[in-house]
């Protein structure tokens, strides 16, 4: 769901510098350092289950920081730390199986982290963010693929800024590789994950 309108509360549609182009002054103004609102945000995650249908899951405590360049969007940079432990999909017992060695190991590996390596604007609201993700002690290059919701100022005079985001990958690469067969064929667990972002981030 987007998180903002696509005009600015104060301005009209904030439109992002395309390559050669500068930026609009809106974007421009935007430049700076933000830090995600965890109260207005989510992050979480869609694997196959059984084959047929999808379990959904989101991660409930974690901090991030953003820093925007609207001058310059490939200097544009972010970093994000989720707590393991916060995991839930809405039934406790699989939680807890999700916590132990099987899959995320929290006693021993208590935190997820995404550190940016390079970023890159494909159109007016679309960007692209490559970046090291560590699951498990184990790091791998993934692809953020975001799209830019809009920006406003909330009636506390706090300036935000919107975007959701997508990424998909394999499980496997990270160790968390349990699975159980079915009797029909196939496996319990999918190996892709899809992850999901949608944040509002507010001017540090």
């Amino acid at each position: 769901m987007a998180l903002f309108n696509r005009k600015s509360a104060t301005t009209t549609t904030a439109v992002l510098a395309t390559p050669g182009r500068a930026a609009t002054p809106d974007l421009a103004h935007l430049t700076g350092d933000y830090t995600i609102d965890t109260t207005h945000s989510r992050i979480g995650f869609t694997v196959r289950h059984a084959m047929v249908t999808n379990v959904r899951g989101e991660f409930a405590e974690y901090q991030g920081t953003l820093h925007l360049d609207g001058s310059n969007p490939a200097a544009s940079s972010a970093e994000l730390v989720i707590q393991v432990a916060s995991i839930g999909t809405g039934n406790e017992q699989r939680d807890g199986h999700l916590r132990t060695g099987d899959f995320f190991a929290a006693e021993t590996h208590p935190e997820i982290a995404f550190r940016s390596t390079a970023a890159e604007q494909l159109d007016a609201d679309t960007y692209r963010m490559t970046g090291d993700l560590t699951i498990k002690g184990v790091t791998r290059p993934v692809v953020l693929e975001l799209e830019f919701t809009g920006s406003a100022t909330d009636p506390y005079g706090v300036q935000r800024l919107g975007f959701e985001g997508s990424a998909t990958i394999d499980r496997t690469d990270f160790g968390l590789s349990y699975n159980a067969a079915l009797e029909t064929g196939g496996v319990l667990i999918g190996e892709k994950v899809k992850l999901g972002f949608d944040i509002s981030a507010v001017r540090a």
